[in-house]
């Protein structure tokens, strides 16, 4: 979740020291979960990795037909929400243990509002497996799924940090 963890550094939560590592660790743990789910899809009959593979897209691969700047504006705004709600439910000042409540209802409420969108990436490393096994097409429009998580993920940590955080 390079763009959370970008944001999360913004934020003042991780330190960023150890952002490179992080990041590196979660695409090869992107591109081995993507490897395992290749395995197992593949083993059906009519299986097409051309077809997509849940990659992310936008024109004509994003699921509804969303141009680069929709699906640039959700990317953006998704991952963006998806901060707020991870360092406002983390915040030392909210009740303790609703937390993975919180975060988990916020990435499901994100999926069903972006997956006709873009095929929802709110995180690179996830974006980056499924598109090294599918190429071309998905290749080229990766870079949307690396900028916009990243650019919505430090503009929350921004954005909530400028709103007054327990940790300032």
């Amino acid at each position: 979740m390079r763009g959370c963890t970008s944001g999360l550094v913004a934020g003042g939560r991780f330190p960023a020291k150890e952002l490179i590592p992080y990041i590196v660790a979660q695409v090869i743990g992107g591109v081995a979960g993507a490897f395992i789910l290749y395995v197992i899809a593949s083993g059906a009959a009519g299986f097409d990795v051309a077809a997509g593979f849940a990659s992310n897209g936008y024109n004509e691969h994003s699921p509804g037909g969303y141009s680069l700047l929709a699906a640039l504006v959700c990317e953006v705004v998704m991952t963006f929400m998806f901060l707020m709600i991870i360092m406002g439910s983390t915040d030392e000042r909210a009740p303790k243990g609703f937390a993975p409540i919180a975060i988990g209802l916020g990435l499901t409420l994100i999926h069903l509002i972006s997956i006709p969108v873009t095929n929802t990436s709110v995180n690179p490393a996830r974006s980056t497996g499924v598109a090294l096994f599918v190429g071309g097409w998905a290749i080229q429009q990766l870079w949307l799924f690396w900028v916009a998580p990243i650019i919505g993920g430090v503009l929350g940590g921004i954005v909530y940090r400028l709103l007054g955080s327990a940790d300032d």
